[in-house]
């Protein structure tokens, strides 16, 4: 390990457009770190706070300058430039700076982007990649999890749920996957053109036409995967990201199409969906207000799906071990900028694996070229990815990345534990 010598951060630009920040570590061996801070649209209320500069007149409010002198300042001037630090150890540090809670004093965000950039260094320093900083040796490709329709608050047309996913999984390796994915994502364009369908697509990459439902919407993917050659239910699953709590209203699910159901009932709709359809997994198919509803959910569903929970357990280990305790869902989404370092990230996975729940590293809406997801996935052997479609370079230089590590560890390191085997049918 070696010491810290400079941090500097500045404001940059995300996917969507809108300012974040990029930190430059160095340590004192010369070695360099840079870590970016994604952003998201469809946020939970316990995620850990995102600091905004807040000033209309400059980039509409979303100005990340304070954050940028909080880093090059008040975070660099506490910095020991005699201390070796560790990844814990500095995260600690950025957690308690003036040994009380600072996240939302400094912002999660300014916590994040040094906290990556230190992984980045240390990865550097010992000239190994950074996903083997993470595992001394259980290092495995993960499942993409693809999402090809955008809808919610991904997309500005008529549906409800916010991604429509399809998960290449009877595949032996991840450059297959790779493959069956982007050709399914050029049947599923021309599909929509032969629909007179729109194919712009939203902020993950995804095409978002104006579809009338959330079943004509599965459907068309199910044509997709068809005409590219595949067979759905074999080679290629399917994957909901309900995104509930964008409609859950006094106790009641409100679809666009003027239907209402109480979380009895959408527990039946989400099940009747799942047998229609082969969906291995729902993500969020509860509202984090609702914990109700997701026992209910996990009830009736847990044995035959993967149910994630996203808005709900925030990436919070604390919260994660409520819902373990509760029987809420069988899997968490991982999402750093959630909790705001690397070391409580691991904490969350950790507890996760301990207790027999899957995990699912993810990207947010707004992303970035940083690749960081791609490594973490590989390095905890997660066996699942979400990253978004295949279009935007913000999405494929994770999937990228994915190739370059498959290159490394060869072809037979894609998806060595199965996560999805207790519920292939």
């Amino acid at each position: 390990m070696s010491k810290i010598q400079a941090i500097t951060a500045r404001q940059i630009l995300d996917s969507r457009g809108n300012p974040t920040i990029e930190v430059d570590l160095v340590l004192d061996c010369g070695s360099i770190g840079r870590g970016i801070v994604p952003s998201g649209a469809s946020t939970g209320k316990l995620e850990a706070l995102e600091l905004r500069d807040k000033n209309d007149s400059i980039y509409l409010g979303q100005s990340v300058y304070e954050s940028v002198n909080k880093i090059n300042n008040d975070i660099f001037k506490n910095i020991d430039k005699k201390q070796i630090y560790t990844q814990e150890s500095l995260d600690q540090l950025l957690i308690k700076l003036d040994g009380t809670e600072n996240k939302s004093k400094l912002g999660a965000n300014s916590i994040l982007g040094v906290s990556l950039a230190f992984a980045w260094a240390i990865s550097a320093s010992q000239k190994i990649p950074l996903y083997k900083t993470f595992s001394a040796n259980d290092y495995s490709l993960p499942v993409p999890m693809m999402n090809i329709i955008n809808g919610g608050a991904h997309a500005n047309n008529n549906l409800d749920f916010q991604e429509f996913m399809i998960l290449p999984i009877g595949f032996d390796s991840f450059s297959e996957c790779l493959r069956a994915g982007v050709e399914i994502f050029h049947n599923l364009k021309s599909c929509l053109n032969k629909l007179s369908m729109s194919t712009a697509v939203g902020d993950e990459g995804g095409f978002a036409p104006n579809i009338a439902s959330n079943e004509e919407a599965l459907d068309i993917i199910i044509d997709a995967i068809q005409s590219a050659g595949y067979k759905p239910g074999k080679e290629v699953y399917l994957g909901l990201d309900v995104a509930s709590s964008e409609f859950f209203n006094n106790g009641k699910y409100i679809l666009s199409n003027g239907k209402e159901y109480d979380n009895h009932g959408f527990c039946q709709y989400l099940g009747e969906l799942s047998s229609k359809y082969p969906i291995i997994t729902i993500e969020d198919g509860m509202s984090e207000d609702d914990w109700k509803g997701w026992s209910m959910l996990t009830k009736q569903l847990g044995d035959k799906l993967q149910l994630v929970g996203d808005d709900v357990f925030v990436t919070n280990p604390k919260i994660l071990n409520k819902g373990i305790k509760e029987n809420i869902g069988n899997a968490i989404l991982i999402k750093f900028n959630q909790i705001g370092t690397i070391t409580e990230t691991l904490e969350t996975i950790n507890l996760a694996k301990k207790n027999n729940y899957n995990y699912i590293i993810s990207h947010r809406s707004g992303e970035t070229e940083d690749v960081t997801i791609a490594d973490l996935s590989v390095g905890t052997a997660s066996g699942q990815i979400k990253t978004g479609s295949l279009s935007r370079s913000d999405r494929t230089a994770k999937y990228n990345q994915l190739l370059r590590i498959e290159d490394e560890l060869g072809q037979n390191s894609f998806n060595k534990h199965n996560v999805f085997k207790r519920w292939m049918k």
